[in-house]
């Protein structure tokens, strides 16, 4: 019974320190999505690509899309190196 009970503690410290230690996956948003009757929109964003999403799409109602929050994002707003200013 005693060496059950160290087993135990010792699963339950081992899943503890595994738990605390690992980092969460990042999210990212890849460009193309399956879109369909079940997917809905934007769909599942989750092919890197085209020919990813076709293979998934294969048989099945569905159709390839570019992600909208992909092709819609904000470049961020960069000064040209090369422009001059003047100051009047």
């Amino acid at each position: 019974m005693r060496k059950l009970v160290l087993a135990m503690t010792l699963l339950t410290a081992a899943g503890a320190a595994t738990l605390l230690t690992s980092a969460p996956a990042a999210a990212y948003d890849y460009p193309w999505c399956l879109q369909g009757r079940n997917e809905g929109i934007p769909g599942d964003c989750s092919y890197q690509t085209y020919a990813q999403c076709l293979a998934s799409a294969s048989g099945r109602f569905a159709y390839c899309n570019i992600n909208p929050r992909v092709a819609f994002s904000r470049v961020p707003n960069r000064r040209r190196p090369y422009a001059y200013y003047y100051n009047d």
